[in-house]
């Protein structure tokens, strides 16, 4: 079944652990500190592969994680780098933060690869916190989490040309035509389920991919009959080539058709409905009233809009139809590709942190308290010095002062809560 569409969430590796440890040689009873540090946790990484169509995949698997970075070990030796974790999807997908719908990459090039969520760095060993006056730290630092975060994959084609109107009307059978794809075809409504792509050979060296696009209906724009994830697809084409049924066989009137069709493209998206356009009067190989497409003509002609008489069933005018789409493209931008809206904060925005006041406690709390706190042993007297110079050093202490905490009023950090000693 065709999946244009999923929500999953992802999670990077997490850092590994620095060791606390000393060397232990046969001679050396009390020698140095000698712990090795954490390992950086496995990246999640987005990779756009040409040889997928669909995002069905993601419909049995909701959540991907990379591997953690292994602990450091004894003897200076640092943990192992966790594995990258990739994570494959159609050429054309775009990623959006699921909370706020924002775009954070759209996938637009066959073989690009986006780091989506990154993973935390490895904590240090004991042999970093030596010094000339504490030569026997009894403390290391945790490893940083990995990013992780909820996302939607959403699938857009890539085409620079779409093919727009009623169900049934040939779009299927021109595509099959003029590439060598190979839609499903019959004389029913909604024989097409699901896009269809296909590269047209226009001549002269030039060539560009056609979508197939399921047939509209009237309220498609609010979602009836599948018309969002129809109408996606024709997002980012920069010309739609417009099918519609003149022959009178089916007893429709082309050019209610045809307002109807632009109608949705309108409602759905104004930047989709001002799409250059080509309109392709197919099925003049089985006209029932001659008025009709005559009708037709002179409707087009005053709207200005290029016009093809055409039967896709016998080729009649297909080939001068995918010459003059070439000529148009030849005119235009590229495909549409999707700006990000989210970027990554700079490393130094985690070490953020803020003061706020819960009754007569003082609360302190941010990236860069839990990056902290990972890091102290609380049952150390060193490790305890350690963490109240890292508070002097960040301005905490003098942030606390400012909030107007005084000698033995009760601080929280998380978990931990102490009396504030000046």
């Amino acid at each position: 079944m065709f999946a244009d569409t999923a929500e999953i969430s992802i999670k990077a590796g997490n850092g590994g652990n620095g060791l606390v440890s000393f060397r232990r040689e046969k001679y050396v009873p009390n020698g140095g500190p000698d712990g090795g540090d954490g390992g950086r946790g496995g990246d999640i990484i987005f990779k756009a592969d040409p040889g997928l169509t669909t995002l069905t995949d993601f419909r049995y698997r909701k959540s991907y994680k990379a591997q953690n970075g292994e602990d450091g070990k004894a003897r200076n030796s640092n943990g192992a780098k966790g594995e990258n974790l990739t994570v494959l999807v159609p050429v054309g997908t775009v990623i959006r933060d699921k909370a706020t719908g924002k775009i954070i990459k759209d996938m637009a090039e066959p073989g690009e690869e986006f780091v989506a969520a990154k993973g935390g760095n490895g904590g240090w060993g004991n042999i970093h916190f030596a010094t000339p006056t504490r030569q026997a730290p009894k403390f290391a630092k945790n490893g940083i989490p990995g990013q992780e975060r909820e996302v939607t994959l959403e699938l857009k084609l890539i085409a620079d040309v779409g093919l727009a109107g009623f169900p049934n009307v040939g779009k299927s059978t021109l595509l099959s035509v003029v590439s060598d794809a190979r839609p499903k075809i019959a004389n029913y409504h909604f024989t097409t389920l699901e896009p269809n792509l296909g590269v047209v050979n226009a001549g002269e060296g030039r060539s560009f991919v056609l979508a197939d696009i399921p047939g509209l209906i009237e309220g498609a724009h609010q979602g009836v009959g599948l018309g969002h994830e129809f109408l996606r697809h024709i997002e980012r084409t920069r010309v739609i080539i417009h099918v519609v049924d003149v022959s009178g066989i089916e007893g429709r009137d082309p050019i209610d058709d045809f307002e109807k069709i632009n109608a949705e493209l309108a409602l759905y998206s104004g930047a989709l409905a001002a799409r250059p356009q080509i309109v392709a009067a197919n099925k003049t190989d089985i006209i029932t009233d001659p008025a009709l497409p005559e009708r037709f003509r002179e409707y087009i002609k005053e709207k200005e809009l290029p016009f093809f008489e055409i039967s896709a069933a016998s080729g009649k005018g297909v080939r001068e139809l995918m010459s003059y789409t070439a000529s148009m493209l030849d005119t235009l931008g590229p495909v549409e590709v999707y700006e990000p809206e989210i970027f990554d904060e700079p490393e130094e925005a985690a070490e953020d942190f803020t003061v706020t006041r819960d009754n007569e406690t003082y609360v302190v709390e941010g990236p860069y308290i839990e990056k902290l706190l990972r890091g102290v042993n609380f049952e150390d007297d060193e490790s305890l010095q350690y963490f109240q110079r890292a508070l002097r050093r960040k301005g905490i202490i003098d942030a606390l002062r400012e909030h107007g905490c005084g000698e033995g009023d009760p601080v929280r950090m998380y978990d931990i809560e102490f009396d504030f000693v000046e």
